[in-house]
């Protein structure tokens, strides 16, 4: 039995996204200098809709790509077969500053594994993580540059990020076992 408590409503959560999206216009300047990346399941949606609200602010369209990581974890002896999506990554990461986009950030491995599979992409100027939440919990020196809500939880706490493209709803929802 779990007991879940919600994080963020489908209102709390695009106020979020806009204010992520608020802040990597302020300290990224020149817009035509940034893409994002997504990293499925979850960032990729996300980094779709923080696009679409950067490329308003910037009145130009803003490159979204996604960057599976599933290969180059450190875990993959420790999982069963991994889900591999496929990485579309349509634009030069060379020279861009790159938002590694993801839903959450525990660990810091998967974004570890990110920053390894985009060096296969090119050399980019700079790379900067955006999350919708950032838990704690961290086994590498990782720190998000634009987070929507910080919640800090115990070991045994799940976050589980439900997006309307993959759940029919938008919402976070803290999972505590009874």
């Amino acid at each position: 039995m779990t007991e879940t408590t919600v994080i963020l409503d489908a209102a709390a959560m695009q106020r979020a996204l806009t204010r992520i999206a608020h802040e990597i216009a302020e300290r990224n300047e020149n817009g035509a200098e940034v893409v994002l990346t997504g990293i499925p399941v979850g960032g990729d949606h996300l980094a779709k809709r923080l696009g679409k609200i950067l490329s308003e602010l910037w009145r130009q369209p803003v490159p979204v790509g996604i960057l599976d990581v599933s290969m180059h974890r450190d875990d993959l002896d420790q999982r069963a077969a991994p889900t591999v999506h496929p990485t579309v990554i349509p634009f030069d990461v060379t020279g861009k500053t790159v938002v590694l986009v993801d839903d959450v950030l525990f660990s810091g491995r998967t974004t570890r594994a990110a920053m390894d599979a985009l060096n296969d992409f090119g050399r980019p100027k700079k790379i900067q993580l955006a999350v919708v939440i950032d838990r704690g919990h961290r086994e590498l020196p990782i720190k998000a540059d634009f987070v929507g809500k910080n919640v800090p939880t115990a070991e045994g706490e799940k976050i589980r990020v439900r997006l309307v493209e993959n759940d029919g709803v938008d919402e976070v929802v803290l999972e505590r076992p009874r």
